[in-house]
């Protein structure tokens, strides 16, 4: 099977426009992670890259197929100027290489932690995972194997996050549009759960 990520970059220009800036990170025993910053009037993207570059294996499987199962990068979508979202990158590389690392398959619906905060001063320790198709579509590859998945980050306040271990990721997305809740806001407050 041919590189997908040279397919995967392409697909992010196309959708994102040319990226204003990259970084690279590379943790023990894993591929290499990019995350590129895309820029677009009042919302900055950071979309992951390399990610996809295998595709994520069940951790209970004896053997990884290395062809198929699916396939995803994740993506961040924040407005700028009210915080230093750009200390994002790195935190974005450790959830990107969480199926390498650690043998999760990231999902819609997932909650993903960070065990900190996402940039300096941020209310936000981890994500939900949304559905893909949105922003960027996702990009099929030449059977067997699984199309990329472009899966949107939604930054969750640790009260959010406990809110929606209880009540599931649809009410929590739900109590968002309900509340009116700017989700790029970088630092919003939580919404109500009451």
């Amino acid at each position: 099977m041919a590189d997908v990520l040279p397919l995967v970059e392409a697909r992010l220009r196309s959708a994102l426009g040319e990226p204003d800036a990259r970084a690279a990170v590379t943790f023990l025993g894993t591929d290499r992670i990019e995350v590129l910053r895309f820029t677009e009037g009042d919302v900055v993207r950071y979309a992951t890259l390399g990610m996809s570059a295998q595709p994520m294996a069940d951790p209970t499987a004896v053997l990884a197929d290395p062809v198929k199962g699916p396939r995803a990068e994740l993506v961040l979508s924040v407005r700028p100027g009210a915080a230093d979202t750009d200390k994002v990158l790195r935190p974005l590389a450790v959830l990107a290489a969480s199926p390498q690392v650690e043998g999760l398959i990231v999902a819609p619906g997932a909650s993903l932690d960070v065990g900190g905060a996402l940039w300096p001063g941020a209310p936000f320790t981890s994500v939900l995972v949304a559905e893909s198709g949105g922003l960027v579509e996702d990009l099929e590859l030449d059977a067997p194997a699984d199309p990329v998945r472009f899966l949107p980050l939604l930054p969750m306040t640790p009260n959010e996050a406990a809110w929606k271990r209880v009540h599931g990721a649809g009410a929590l997305q739900e109590r968002w549009l309900n509340g009116g809740t700017d989700l790029r806001d970088p630092s919003r407050r939580s919404v109500s759960l009451d």
